[in-house]
């Protein structure tokens, strides 16, 4: 069984899809209920949601005795939960994300779900997969844990900057790299693989200006489709990785290749 966070978000649903699509039973875990019952009732398995806030301990503690109860064993984690910038007035994004007047709330609170919810997920059930000495942890990072922002990208027609991509994202996606080599060289010997899923940007109704500027630093000319990402999440997910560990697998069209 596979257990995805973050399970009704963009790729998150996709990640689920996948994983279903490929003979898993899948827990679809995030913060509202009765979108995480959505999801899971569109799967062809077995699946369920879930309740969960990654950045609360017994709350993870209590899908991981929900997970037991059910199927009696963990084999897949997809951490793939995390958080975006939001502001409630968005004349101020271009202010507020810029390095010098970057609120310290925002990082602290980007931390405590991007590289925070991907530690007590993994202390907590990928400690199940170290018993049962088998086991797949996939951690969603980013090409921005890899490389910096281009932040020419989120520049208007007019040339005025329409925002900033924050410090805080490239910052956590680069812990949540480093903190899977750590865990894939902490639980090798336990059977556990831990490896790193790093995607490109995917298209979501955003401004045509920066789907044109990002598409134009792709190889292959485009942003992501939101399923772009299925055959990643299961060839990490399955024996097909069998002899991968501790990796970052980069999929982005090409973006950090030149």
């Amino acid at each position: 069984m596979a257990i995805v966070t973050g399970a009704s978000g963009l790729i998150g649903k996709e990640h689920c899809k996948a994983l279903a699509e490929a003979g898993a039973n899948v827990v679809a875990a995030d913060l509202i209920k009765s979108s995480c019952d959505k999801v899971a009732e569109s799967l062809l398995n077995m699946s369920y949601g879930f309740e969960l806030d990654v950045t609360d301990r017994n709350s993870i503690e209590s899908l991981k005795q929900f997970c037991l109860e059910e199927f009696g064993h963990i084999d897949v984690l997809v951490n793939n939960a995390a958080i975006n910038d939001m502001f409630e007035n968005p004349g101020e994004e271009a202010e507020l994300t810029k390095f010098e007047n970057y609120p310290l709330e925002l990082w602290n609170k980007s931390f405590s779900v991007n590289v925070t919810g991907v530690f007590l997920c993994s202390q907590i059930l990928g400690s199940v997969m170290a018993e049962q000495e088998k086991g797949s942890i996939i951690n969603v990072a980013s090409t921005y844990g890899v490389v910096a922002p281009d932040q020419s990208l989120y520049k208007k027609p007019d040339g005025t900057q329409a925002f900033y991509k924050s410090p805080v994202y490239s910052a956590t996606k680069g812990a949540v790299i480093m903190f899977t080599k750590f865990l894939a060289s902490y639980w090798g010997k336990k059977g556990v693989r831990v490896n790193t899923l790093s995607p490109g940007g995917v298209e979501n109704s955003q401004d045509k200006f920066f789907v044109d500027n990002y598409s134009a630093k792709t190889m292959l000319g485009r942003m992501a489709g939101s399923d772009d990402y299925k055959g990643a999440v299961v060839f990490l997910a399955s024996d097909a990785s069998s002899y991968m560990t501790g990796a970052n697998l980069i999929v982005d069209g090409g973006w950090t290749a030149w």
